[in-house]
């Protein structure tokens, strides 16, 4: 299943202080919604324990509206060492409030804020990617969620992007800003909205914000190998990697990630057999965190077995018979007739995953690119917008 022999100096990665968190091997599973519920994070720092392993992007004005389903995104399983949790909002009011409560019900180590989402539905609003172009408004939320994080000694992170789009950039000053505000680190998604997962992310951009800042700047973008990850490090000198679809379906890529920068070639290559298996444990921790619902894991897990099995020889017919399970044992019977000897293609071991296309238009609140601070007219529009925040 392994392979291992010696290999050339791998780049240093070195421990990352956020705060009083000491991040050991500064690997980062990148919030993902809909994938990086606790089910998912467990199979991945199983096989990196010394990461960060950071929950899904959840509403803050869902949370505040005490929304079952932004709530239970908000779990942890006790195996969990560090309680990491990714938060969405436009209005700082909402937010502020927001992290109040996740202090109060969650106990967090680690709160991370999405700046770096090029959705639609959430950039039309003026958050994700779209929030940093105002200057004040990023500034302002920031601000408020470091003040109220420093009390529980809880560091404050900002995911962000290059900007919307070549003409309208925007990770230098976010990052400045950022670092000014007191947050511990920035993770860079090297590409812009417009660029959505299209081509290949640029890590100049990443490089030139390391040097930049003096908080840790991890990249991310386009790591589908352990290679990728050593190659980020060694060209743009950032502080750590964060991982989004390159893990889709390939948890085992924090353990090729390790081994790399250690200096093993060592790399995890599963047959079909060991895919299976892992695909059982992922369910059956799915069914708990839908307290019970196998039809609810079950609908969950279709997404990722078509990840699990890119690149393996297992038929469409098999495919289109999992996506009709409804519970777990009708998923099994489907997953005990493959032939667990089955590899996966060499040529597609380390291929891209999930989406790889471009924006074909950037969705913005109406004049948003007019200016970079906010009017208040502006404001009243974007905070009033409750109904969208508060709802999944």
């Amino acid at each position: 299943m392994q392979t291992s022999h010696a290999s050339q100096a791998a780049p240093q990665l070195k421990p990352v202080q956020l705060g009083n968190l000491t991040i050991n091997q500064p690997v980062i599973l990148s919030p993902m919604a809909g994938v990086t519920n606790w089910p998912f994070r467990v199979l991945c720092e199983e096989y990196g324990p010394d990461g960060l392993y950071v929950d899904e992007m959840i509403t803050a004005r869902a949370l505040v509206a005490n929304n079952d389903k932004a709530w239970r995104l908000a779990t942890f399983a006790p195996s969990e060492k560090v309680r990491s949790l990714q938060l969405y909002g436009v209005n700082p009011d909402w937010v502020e409030k927001a992290v109040q409560l996740v202090i109060d019900k969650v106990h967090p180590d680690h709160i991370d804020l999405n700046y770096g989402c090029p959705v639609p539905k959430i950039t039309r609003h003026g958050g994700g990617s779209a929030l940093p172009w105002k200057q004040d408004l990023f500034r302002e939320d920031i601000r408020r969620v470091v003040k109220a994080c420093e009390p529980e000694g809880i560091p404050v992170t900002a995911k962000i992007r290059v900007g919307i789009d070549a003409d309208h950039l925007t990770f230098m000053q976010a990052g400045h800003i950022a670092q000014e505000e007191g947050a511990a680190a920035v993770t860079l998604h090297a590409r812009t909205t417009a660029e959505y997962y299209g081509g290949h992310s640029n890590w100049d951009d990443i490089a030139a914000l390391k040097q930049e800042l003096s908080i840790p700047v991890f990249g991310n973008g386009d790591i589908f190998s352990a290679q990728d990850a050593l190659d980020m490090v060694s060209y743009t000198g950032c502080d750590g990697v964060a991982i989004g679809r390159g893990c889709q379906g390939r948890p085992w890529l924090f353990e090729d990630i390790r081994h790399a920068f250690a200096g093993s070639d060592e790399r995890v290559n599963p047959n079909l057999g060991y895919v299976v298996n892992v695909i059982k444990r992922h369910v059956q921790m799915l069914v708990k965190f839908y307290n019970g619902d196998e039809s609810m894991a079950v609908r969950d897990i279709r997404k990722h077995i078509a990840w699990y099995f890119k690149g393996y020889a297992v038929g469409s017919a098999v495919r289109v018979n999992l996506m009709k399970c409804e519970n777990v044992a009708q998923l099994n019977a489907v997953l005990d007739e493959l032939d667990p000897s089955i590899e996966m293609a060499e040529q597609l071991k380390d291929a891209p995953r999930g989406r790889i296309r471009y924006q074909k238009k950037v969705h913005l609140p109406q004049g948003w690119l007019d200016s970079r601070f906010t009017t208040k007219q502006e404001r009243e529009i974007l905070f009033g917008e409750d109904p969208l925040d508060a709802s999944y």
